[in-house]
């Protein structure tokens, strides 16, 4: 059976409004770097508010007493050693980087909770026998470069330097020109791949309405979805829009119409959490008196199971070769993204369910329709993914707001695994799998 911080209903009140006071001082002083007109955070990798964040975040976790470095991509550590020093570390944290004008929580909540979470456990029962790091990962947003998952990737061996080479952002600096000015991708510094951890635990908003919606405290992560994405390329023939009868058309739109029509149907009829959406539409050649003759559009499908994503997708092809078929129309696609399911580790998630009935923390077991670095982390460790309600569901954008009262609450459960992971549950060795 875990073993929990001895706390008090009463003394977890003031434990969650005393987490939530300072994460939000916290995440407010990160806002700075990087705030834009607009009201927002614009924190891309490699940037000058990108370094400055990470710096201060260093500052930090030394003033808490950790030892810190950076890693050659940038990633940065706090550690609090343990008294077991053959055991790999838990490690907890997010990404530092944002979306242009973003929020303030995407993201920073996770590094700045971890942080809160482990100064707590270290002032109040010192070192821990397993390690426990905290880390602030350089990239998970894809917002400057055409790459995500770069801080995760780098980490988990799925990414490397050659990988980046080429990459490009909208100014035209290269990505490695952009490392190496901030001050990383040099040989003396440490490799960013390791496998000397034992677990990931990631604490995010939920970037979503459901538990603002049932008014819940804690979204426990079972999957990460899997996505698919697609771009539809439909050839009809352009004509002119007064003299060619209605009969007589080969409408490039109207056949991309009903392929979405159908898309809409087919996924209302599979059900939650199958999501599937057209978010790019373009006509060709786009003018008010003439027939589309090609039509292009992106196909976003998203699920946790393997066999229902790929079953999904087969049918949606089907359908749309049959209808550009009844409609004379040519129908051509790509498929450029896919990724599969990422399950959280079973384990992980019945402990941070233990900690909420323990506590009567109001929670829900849930899917994750974002992606997020715990996917990536999964190929490599038994990981773990904890949410906090979101305002009206509201993200990437300066109206993102979580409240103090809920960051607080997240705060707590982490402190409480991290206690029962690091300070009870320790385990020995170099077994990856000796926390479970």
């Amino acid at each position: 059976m875990s073993e929990w911080m001895s706390v008090t209903d009463e003394e977890m009140k003031e434990l969650c409004a005393g987490f939530g006071q300072k994460a939000e001082q916290l995440l407010q002083r990160l806002s700075g770097y990087g705030a834009d007109a607009a009201g927002g955070v614009t924190r891309l990798l490699y940037s000058e508010s990108w370094v400055d964040a990470q710096q201060a975040l260093a500052e930090r976790m030394e003033n808490a007493g950790l030892t810190v470095s950076f890693d050659r991509s940038g990633n940065l550590y706090g550690r609090l050693e343990g008294t077991d020093s053959e055991a790999p570390a838990i490690l907890t944290g997010s990404h530092i980087d944002t979306v242009t004008q973003g929020g303030r929580y995407d993201g920073a909540y996770g590094i700045a909770a971890a942080l809160l979470a482990v100064s707590f456990l270290k002032e109040r029962y010192g070192r821990p026998k397993r390690p426990v790091e905290i880390i602030s990962l350089c990239e998970e947003e894809g917002s400057r470069f055409p790459k995500a998952y770069w801080g995760s990737g780098s980490i988990t061996g799925a990414f490397r330097e050659e990988d980046m080479e080429g990459l490009r952002d909208g100014a035209g600096i290269g990505f490695m020109d952009a490392m190496r000015a901030a001050g990383f991708g040099r040989a003396d510094q440490k490799e960013a791949a390791r496998s000397d951890f034992a677990a990931f635990i990631e604490l995010h908003v939920e970037q979503g309405i459901v538990l603002e919606n049932e008014a819940l405290s804690v979204g426990i992560v079972d999957a990460i979805v899997g996505q698919r994405r697609f771009t539809f390329e439909v050839y009809g023939e352009a004509n002119h829009a007064g003299t060619t009868p209605m009969l007589m058309r080969r409408d490039a739109l109207a056949g991309a119409v009903e392929m979405i029509r159908q898309l809409r149907l087919s996924a209302l009829q599979e059900g939650a959490p199958l999501v599937a959406t057209v978010g790019r539409l373009e006509l060709e050649p786009n003018t008010s008196n003439v027939i589309p003759g090609k039509v292009t559009f992106t196909v976003d499908v998203r699920h946790d199971r393997t066999d229902v994503l790929h079953g999904f997708c087969s049918a949606m092809l089907e359908q749309f070769s049959a209808i550009a078929a009844a409609q004379e129309l040519r129908l051509c696609h790509s498929l450029w993204m896919d990724v599969e399911p990422a399950p959280m580790t079973a384990a992980l998630s019945a402990e941070t369910e233990a900690v909420c009935r323990e506590y009567g923390i109001p929670y829900r077991r849930m899917v994750s329709g974002a992606g997020h670095d715990a996917q990536m982390f999964q190929r490599s460790c038994p990981t773990a993914m904890l949410f906090v309600p979101s305002h009206r569901g509201i993200s990437h954008s300066p109206l993102e707001y979580t409240s103090p009262r809920d960051l607080g609450t997240g705060v707590f459960v982490l402190a409480q695994l991290l206690y029962s992971l690091c300070y009870t549950n320790a385990g020995t060795g170099t077994n990856k799998g000796a926390i479970l």
